[in-house]
């Protein structure tokens, strides 16, 4: 069942109660990556596997995973080619009650560094298995990344 979330602000990413936190370098120029990440949503399947389909709404977006979960998502900030953030405000997430997703781009030598904060709030047992879970959404975010990179650097 689809449950609405507390409306929190993008300085949620610091101060959640739960913060899954990676980072990952990329060979792709920060103004590409951001393209791909805040103008060209409905692609992102094709290189986040666990992302089934996305579409752009009023303000947002509409997310559905494999496995069934969905997201109804508001943009915090997109500032090009800097931060991409958005609010999940509807999901059928058990136990979930906040959630900010931001992705920070940092030029370097030779390409990008990407951090992608997973800020989040819920009820205790939400909050042990967001902490557990942690490998798996790291190793995920680092395949997606990795696949991005690859994607952005075909001609």
């Amino acid at each position: 069942m689809a449950q609405r979330l507390r409306p929190v602000g993008p300085e949620f990413a610091g101060t959640a109660p739960v913060r899954l936190v990676f980072t990952r370098d990329m060979t792709a120029a920060p103004d590409a990556v951001f393209r791909a990440l805040a103008e060209d949503v409905a692609s992102w399947p094709e290189w986040f596997p666990a992302v089934a389909s996305v579409r752009p709404t009023e303000g947002g977006r509409a997310v559905r995973l494999r496995g069934g979960t969905r997201f109804e998502e508001t943009v915090l900030s997109a500032r090009a080619p800097e931060v991409y953030a958005y609010r999940v405000d509807v999901t059928n997430t058990p136990g979930a009650r906040a959630w900010v997703e931001e992705w920070r781009l940092a030029p370097t030598g030779a390409g990008t560094r990407v951090r992608m904060t997973f800020a989040l709030d819920g009820t205790a047992a939400f909050r042990l298995v967001c902490r557990l879970i942690r490998p798996g959404v790291g190793h995920a975010f680092r395949n997606a990344v990795a696949a991005l990179d690859r994607r952005l650097g075909q001609p």
